[in-house]
């Protein structure tokens, strides 16, 4: 496990650190929503006070908290969920195929520039290869289980 908790905690923190970066996008408004990214369609609807932006924002929040918890868990801090490995190889998937999707313009809306599809497909491919590589280290103990 010593080889696989270094990648399965950036993981874990970098899920974290995304998750209360999209929390401050809603509490920052319209300003943040462009600012990250999010698009301008987004950042008007917030404007107009529409609840959309907010509700759509925090499910990504939440989504991104429970991978914290997966690999928290794989890391053996905390609780270990539930199809813990099932988990961790879905989301490393979903990270990676996010990170190819820079190669693919026809995917992107208009507004989202080039920095922004480098970098956001930079953070994921990062993250990605964390859950990966750690989630392959860590298989054998990840298929025990624990009580």
């Amino acid at each position: 496990m010593t080889r696989a908790r270094p990648f399965l905690l950036a993981a874990a923190w970098m899920s974290v650190a995304a998750s209360l970066l999209h929390l401050a996008c809603i509490i920052g408004g319209p300003d943040w929503y462009r600012f990250l990214g999010a698009g301008e369609a987004m950042a008007l609807a917030a404007e107009r006070g529409s609840p959309v932006p907010a509700i759509l924002t925090a499910v990504i929040a939440a989504i991104l908290a429970a991978w914290a918890v997966f690999a928290f868990g794989a890391a053996g801090i905390g609780w270990r969920p539930p199809l813990t490995r099932t988990a961790l190889v879905a989301i490393a998937a979903v990270l990676l195929a996010r990170s190819a999707l820079a190669f693919v313009p026809s995917v992107w809306a208009p507004e989202q520039t080039f920095a922004f599809i480098a970098a956001t497909s930079a953070i994921c491919l990062i993250m990605g290869l964390c859950f990966a590589i750690g989630t392959w280290r860590a298989w054998p103990q990840l298929s025990q289980r624990t009580i």
